[in-house]
């Protein structure tokens, strides 16, 4: 296993660790679960923020930019919708 491969693994399972956290947050019956879920959450989400910054420096996470047009698109479908 290479080191893309690994922070590929890490990224996964935080996003999935993000999911946890939200669902436990949104679902929480006290104030003092809800505030906790939420810190972790936070902390949880910066931590993949951090993962995917360093992917994307090595070029391990490439991203494009979306074509206005189909921005457009995309605006005019649910414009519609409404």
């Amino acid at each position: 296993m290479n080191d893309k491969e690994i922070m590929e693994g890490i990224l996964l399972t935080t996003k999935g660790v993000c999911d946890l956290f939200l669902h436990g947050s949104v679902e929480s019956a006290t104030p003092k679960v809800h505030d906790a879920f939420s810190t972790a959450l936070n902390d949880a989400i910066c931590m993949q923020n951090g993962i995917y910054s360093a992917m994307q420096s090595r070029g391990w996470y490439p991203t494009q930019q979306a074509e206005p047009q189909k921005i457009q698109q995309v605006r005019q479908q649910y414009a519609a919708q409404n």
